[in-house]
């Protein structure tokens, strides 16, 4: 989703604004949530593997992709 298309929905919801601003504001809280998230999330392996496969979802066929880790770690 690009901030243009978040301008958008934005005015959708009677508030009016320009794409640069919702980057602006990207850029300043970023660092703050990564601070607030990266203590609480789990230790995962250096290598990954892929797991692909073909499901139907609501009768239209979709490709499915889970990443794993050599512990099984999603």
């Amino acid at each position: 989703m690009t901030y243009r298309d978040l301008t958008e929905i934005m005015e959708e919801r009677v508030l009016k604004m320009a794409h640069t601003t919702i980057m602006r504001w990207v850029h300043e809280y970023s660092p703050e949530l990564d601070k607030g998230t990266r203590p609480h999330l789990k230790k995962t392996g250096d290598s990954w593997r892929v797991d692909e496969t073909y499901v139907k979802i609501k009768g239209r066929w979709n490709y499915l992709y889970r990443a794993v880790d050599k512990e099984g770690c999603a």
